[in-house]
């Protein structure tokens, strides 16, 4: 939701640019991809129109990908607007969908998560067949997860997004990983992410502990801690590769994910 073309020009803001750097990065090999909306003047929007422009454009050009569209919290709050990409159906319904387990703050910005949209959110997940992607950025969001799972409002297994690095969460620090990792519910499909200058930390934390890893320009523009080189999603996708081949692990294809999230009880 971030990224400008002011801040970088390796940024998809288009339905068609968006589709292309997914296709580059599936010949790479990924298993799902996160989607965020911009309208035409390439600001954030919730409007199902264009994520339906934007979903159908990724199916086509990547049709076995595994499609997470955003409800985040950080530019509106209300559940009608966040929640309506979900009702998208057929061939553009996601397959997932974001869903924050509370509130937090950016560096500049707040994203509000009341309590009754978490759960507005999660209920309408449930009830549409949508996998909900658990985005957490504390332990509290942690707790939060076992919380929701307890009354009925998440299956296992659940999908999670461990965010590192955040001035008001978790650090990519080896305790602050493991501690988040071992709290988390009995079988829960994770992933590790780091935001700016933490995004190859957290990743080789991540791979190195088992996780799955969350990549992207989303997360962090910059190719290096410098800040010399600006970074472009095939490259990050490129080096957590080289990550992964490190440790004698490959990508899970979009299929065994599939597989996965269709034995959920």
């Amino acid at each position: 939701m971030v990224p400008t073309r002011a801040m970088t020009p390796h940024v998809p803001l288009t339905p068609a640019e968006v589709a292309r750097d997914v296709a580059t990065a599936v010949a790479l090999g990924i298993t799902s991809v996160h989607l965020h909306a911009r309208d035409a003047e390439g600001t954030p929007t919730w409007e199902r129109e264009v994520y339906a422009r934007l979903v159908g454009a990724v199916r086509e050009a990547a049709p076995d990908v595994v499609v997470n569209v955003s409800t985040s919290g950080r530019t509106w709050s209300e559940l009608e607007r966040r929640a309506d990409v979900l009702a998208l159906d057929d061939d553009l319904k996601p397959d997932l969908a974001s869903l924050t387990l509370s509130s937090l703050n950016f560096v500049g910005q707040a994203s509000v998560n009341a309590p009754d949209v978490v759960r507005g959110l999660a209920r309408i997940m449930l009830e549409r067949g949508i996998v909900p992607e658990l985005e957490i950025f504390d332990l509290g969001m942690v707790n939060m997860a076992h919380v929701l799972a307890k009354e009925g409002l998440l299956r296992a297994p659940l999908v999670a997004n461990l965010f590192f690095g955040n001035v008001a969460g978790m650090q990519a620090l080896l305790p602050e990983v493991g501690l988040a990792v071992e709290r988390l519910p009995e079988g829960t499909l994770w992933s590790g992410a780091g935001l700016g200058d933490y995004q190859l930390t957290a990743q080789a934390l991540s791979v190195a502990a088992g996780g799955g890893v969350r990549v992207g320009l989303e997360d962090g523009i910059w190719w290096d801690r410098a800040r010399t080189r600006l970074a472009t999603n095939p490259m990050l996708v490129e080096r957590v590769h080289e990550l992964l081949a490190i440790h004698q692990r490959s990508a899970m294809k979009p299929s065994e994910l599939r597989e996965r999230l269709a034995a959920r009880s």
